[in-house]
């Protein structure tokens, strides 16, 4: 199979059972989108199809479009507990490519593993959240340091039940972009108010995440 056909390089390819092969808990990639209404659609389709039957920890389920999504597709990264499957807030909205692809990568591990690849101050931290919490991440392709980011808000939303984190590819939908004023990426939009461009550490997203809690207390 050439580069073209499952959109990871070669490289990235050769190392996927290293970085899939032996997740300690399962996952499913939920897809939502019409493989008939756009290519992109129809590509993340067989991007899941392709890991599921490569892996046998991995398995993808299809749903048709929702009216609540503005953009297609949808990837949802579910964990598999007792044959159910648990939401833990992770979304990639298009179709990851170039660099993100290592983004959809982290988002299956970060759920594999629980998010304990985050630092321990984080999953202290997060224990005392009691407020939802949206994290959006505008990257594109060519986003080297979205990756960064990525993990990073993958991490927090599988530690804490409040948050909900979503990486959307900028580049595919540039109308994302202008409603935040984004003219660098990656670019974290946190409860749709409060702005971090470039890459931060966990603790400053947390420290931007209380701020604006305490804001809407005020």
């Amino acid at each position: 199979m050439d580069t073209h056909e499952h959109r990871f390089d070669d490289e990235t390819w050769a190392n996927l059972p290293e970085l899939l092969g032996k997740l300690p808990e399962p996952i499913s990639l939920h897809i939502w989108g019409d493989p008939q209404a756009s290519e992109a659609e129809r590509e993340a389709i067989e991007l899941a199809k392709l890991l599921a039957d490569r892996f046998v920890d991995i398995e993808y389920r299809l749903f048709p479009r929702r009216i609540s999504f503005s953009y297609y597709p949808v990837i949802g990264i579910m964990r598999i507990e007792e044959e159910e499957f648990i939401d833990n807030g992770l979304r990639i909205i298009g179709l990851p490519l170039g660099y993100q692809m290592t983004s959809l990568i982290s988002a299956m591990q970060c759920v594999a593993f629980l998010g304990m690849t985050s630092e321990a101050k984080t999953r202290i931290q997060l224990k005392k959240l009691k407020q939802d919490v949206s994290l959006e991440l505008i990257t594109s392709a060519d986003d080297e340091a979205g990756t960064v980011m990525a993990h990073r808000i993958f991490n927090i939303a599988v530690v804490s039940p409040f948050v909900k984190s979503y990486l959307i590819m900028g580049d595919a939908f540039p109308d994302a972009a202008t409603r935040y004023s984004v003219s660098l990426v990656p670019h974290l939009v946190i409860n749709e108010k409060a702005h971090l461009s470039g890459v931060a550490t966990e603790e400053t997203i947390l420290s931007q995440i209380a701020g604006q809690l305490k804001q809407n207390k005020s």
